[in-house]
């Protein structure tokens, strides 16, 4: 069992990528559910599906662009447990200039960067998808 799950399955996803697999499972939990859909509703995953058999599995579905190429270029992990990284507004980042993702678990929920932003309220810097 590992200490960081959030972690565990950004390389699932990464490894899943790299392999040229359709979809993924990771063991599923709310943060994993409410990450994958700010991905989903960005455009870098196709779909996400919590199973309903006990253990409950969160089946990703990934997503390739025309030529076979994976929409995923960097996943990058900010925020670990050892060392919790948190942003105030001015200081959420801009991810390839605004071509890609950082997801922040806030006071209202985990968002995309751009919606903590137009919301005006930081957070747990949780990853940076490009």
């Amino acid at each position: 069992m590992s200490i960081d799950p959030i972690s565990d399955m950004l390389t699932t996803i990464r490894n899943g990528l790299k392999a040229r697999l359709f979809s993924v499972q990771t063991p599923a939990s709310g943060l994993k559910g409410e990450i994958a859909r700010v991905m989903k509703e960005a455009g870098y995953i196709a779909d996400a599906v919590t199973t309903s058999e006990f253990p409950k599995q969160l089946v990703i579905t990934l997503k390739y662009t025309e030529r076979a190429l994976p929409a995923i270029t960097e996943l990058k992990r900010i925020s670990k447990p050892g060392l919790r990284r948190f942003v105030s507004v001015p200081e959420i980042p801009s991810v390839l200039d605004g071509m890609g993702l950082a997801i922040l678990s806030t006071s209202k929920g985990v968002m995309s960067g751009a919606e903590a932003k137009k919301a005006r309220i930081g957070g747990e810097l949780i990853c940076t998808v490009a």
